[in-house]
């Protein structure tokens, strides 16, 4: 099991997560983070840290967005690494609450 990051975070990107993260796991797009399933080691510690509850166990993924799975292994291969904070994307609290954002992924 990995955990996988899921719609909520397009054009959000809190990086909340990845500073709890012990293995450097997270990647970085332009309006999207990931996780990269070879280096996850299923701790969940990324999980409360996330505010808009983007992340969820590959197992627990909601109805809908299982194709985050195979986006996070893909695109978790062309990102590069991000392991320190930074500032959510502009308007992140509006996106936050808008479904359907994934024709707005950049970079997939």
């Amino acid at each position: 099991m990995t955990f996988v990051v899921t719609e909520a975070c397009i054009n959000c990107k809190h990086t909340d997560c990845v500073e709890v993260c012990p293995v450097d796991a997270f990647t970085e797009g332009p309006n999207f983070l990931a996780i990269n399933p070879d280096l996850c080691i299923d701790c969940a510690v990324c999980v409360p840290e996330c505010p808009v509850n983007a992340i969820y166990a590959d197992s627990e993924v909601p109805a809908g967005m299982e194709k985050y799975a195979q986006l996070n292994a893909e695109l978790s291969r062309q990102w590069p690494p991000i392991v320190r904070r930074a500032d959510p994307l502009p308007q992140a609290d509006h996106w936050a609450a808008v479904k359907d954002k994934l024709p707005l992924l950049k970079g997939a």
